[in-house]
């Protein structure tokens, strides 16, 4: 599966669907797009990873960056993290829990959930 990032809008936020391996080749395409989105205006955000079947370091470092950006600009980050994303479970939950980053992010389970304007993150 070739990497990819999607976004749409949906009820405020700006959603970016991301496919593939998120790598030291890929990830700056991801902050690109992040950084583009925020200069749109956009400061309501959801990274939607669950089809991301790979992640390394570069990528959970752009992912705290993109947290960083966002809340510099009073902004909201999400990530969509489904237990079982992907093809066999969620790559990136795994990795960012590992790490022990996991919980600087709020995260959901689907899109529905990650822009509804109530806040009910999984536990980290």
């Amino acid at each position: 599966m070739a990497f990819k990032v999607t976004g749409v809008e949906q009820d405020g936020w700006a959603v970016l669907g991301v496919s593939g391996e998120l790598d030291l080749v890929t990830s700056p395409v991801l902050r690109q797009r992040v950084h583009d989105a925020v200069a749109e205006g956009h400061h309501s955000l959801v990274l939607d990873l669950s089809d991301v079947f790979f992640c390394d370091s570069s990528g959970v470092g752009v992912l705290i960056a993109a947290r960083r950006l966002i809340r510099s600009c009073r902004g909201r980050l999400r990530l969509i993290l489904p237990a079982h994303g992907a093809s066999d479970g969620s790559h990136v939950n795994r990795v960012l829990g590992a790490l022990g980053v996991r919980r600087l992010f709020d995260v959901y389970a689907d899109i529905d959930s990650a822009t509804a304007d109530e806040e009910d993150p999984l536990s980290a």
